[in-house]
């Protein structure tokens, strides 16, 4: 079965900082043939050449990410790799330096996450203590609507392979995941050593007391979201490049609806309107894009200070909607203080990042019980806010648009709250 008939997956790989993400995707490239052996060889001399031989898979990643950084090329036919079940491209490679900001944005376009947890002393206690990101990167996931999570206990090597570690780092996990909604009995939790390639594609000798499935295995429990195609087209641009010979060519992700060539669609919240000449899908043309389809396209007569990132194209009848104000639905996770009335953070919206006002609270929920206009929130409150955007974005009202209708609360470096857009008054 080739990866055309194949159904197709959007994988975001998460986890605190040096728990191993790199080597372990580059590992898992390389096991499914998307990395020749010429190509690690490549990789091994150069990370040997400044002392790191240890770092070639995590190379595989790097050096893309240098291509990608100098424009050689928009290739992302190395994040693509195929498992029995499905064809998966992983999105964003992780490692960025502004991580979370790319990783909100990464994220809203995911289907499934794999989240890393690293085994090592002292490692995992770092990435699930406040300061931590372990926490954060699995929170923002459910809250930007990846609701499928496989747990990558990795680092196993420096655990001793040892059943006591990965229990004591499940059960820790499964706590928090919990509590942040994730379904239980749908999350995987698969020990792995990405360096040495235990447990990703094949049962390793190193631990007999482990009967689950392998990585690979486990990534083909994830299922098929549905595709909104009866909806209005929505599509968050997450870049725009300019490409010799066609002009142009805004990048992002289908949410709902269906774009097709010769279309008329605004790019909001401009107003920009043009007609769709192509649409381009893994460097092939595709007659039409389908929720899901991460795909680039090129408008006539559309110039790049047209169109940047957060913006979001809908079909010029039915156009998305430029917020005045919105009502939604807040939890507080992490503020150093509290937050009152006038507390203008940034919000994160599909690829949007907008600082925008708490203009009013309308009530808040502690532990069960509601009080009508509070002074303040803290850590732990519920609240009904109404929201005033610093300038013009698109937002929807989650009941129509999910994808476009939660939000993220970004200030001071970390994730402060979360939200879900009740009521929008258009602009």
């Amino acid at each position: 079965m080739s990866s055309k008939e194949k159904p197709h997956l959007n994988l975001v790989i998460i986890g605190h900082v040096d728990h191993g993400k790199s080597t372990m995707t580059g590992h898992l490239l390389y096991l499914c043939g998307s990395v020749s052996d010429r190509d690690l060889q490549k990789f091994e001399k150069e990370a040997e050449l400044i002392g790191r031989g240890s770092f070639k898979f995590a190379w595989v990643l790097d050096k893309l990410k240098e291509e990608r950084e100098r424009g050689v090329t928009i290739d992302l036919a190395f994040y693509k790799f195929e498992t029995k079940k499905y064809y998966y491209t992983i999105i964003d490679a992780p490692g960025h330096r502004d991580f979370v900001k790319n990783m909100i944005t990464g994220t809203s376009q995911a289907d499934a996450a794999i989240l890393v947890v690293s085994a090592g002393t002292g490692e995992f206690e770092a990435g699930v203590s406040s300061t931590g990101q372990t926490r954060e990167h699995a929170l923002l996931a459910k809250t930007l609507g990846v609701d499928q999570v496989l747990v990558a206990v990795n680092k196993m090597d420096l655990a001793d392979y040892k059943q006591e570690r990965f229990e004591e780092i499940k059960n820790e996990m499964e706590r928090n995941l919990k509590l942040f909604g994730f379904d239980m009995k749908k999350v995987e939790f698969v020990p792995a050593s990405g360096m040495k390639g235990d447990n990703l594609d094949k049962k390793p000798d190193s631990m007999p007391w482990y009967t689950g499935p392998t990585l690979l295995d486990a990534l083909d429990q994830f299922e098929i979201p549905p595709k909104p195609m009866d909806k209005p087209l929505r599509l968050p641009i997450q870049d725009v490049y300019t490409i010799t010979g066609i002009g142009t060519v805004p990048v992002g992700r289908v949410e709902t609806g269906v774009l097709k060539p010769k279309e008329e669609v605004i790019f909001q919240p401009t107003g920009k309107k043009a007609a769709v000449v192509s649409i381009e899908m893994h460097h092939e043309n595709i007659a039409e894009a389908i929720p899901g389809d991460n795909i680039g396209f090129n408008c006539k007569g559309l110039s790049k200070k047209d169109v940047r990132r957060g913006d979001v194209v809908g079909h010029a009848t039915k156009p998305p909607t430029i917020a005045k104000e919105f009502t939604a639905t807040v939890q507080i996770i992490r503020h150093p203080s509290a937050v009152a009335a006038g507390y203008t953070p940034v919000i994160h919206c599909g690829t949007a990042q907008v600082a925008t006002r708490f203009a009013e609270l309308k009530s808040k929920t502690t532990k069960g019980e509601t009080t009508a206009k509070p002074d303040f929130l803290k850590n732990g409150d519920g609240a009904e806010v109404l929201m005033i955007p610093t300038r013009d974005m698109v937002i929807e009202q989650y009941a129509d648009f999910p994808q476009l209708g939660r939000f993220a609360v970004r200030d001071m470096g970390q994730t402060v709250a979360v939200g879900i857009v009740k009521k929008v008054t258009p602009k």
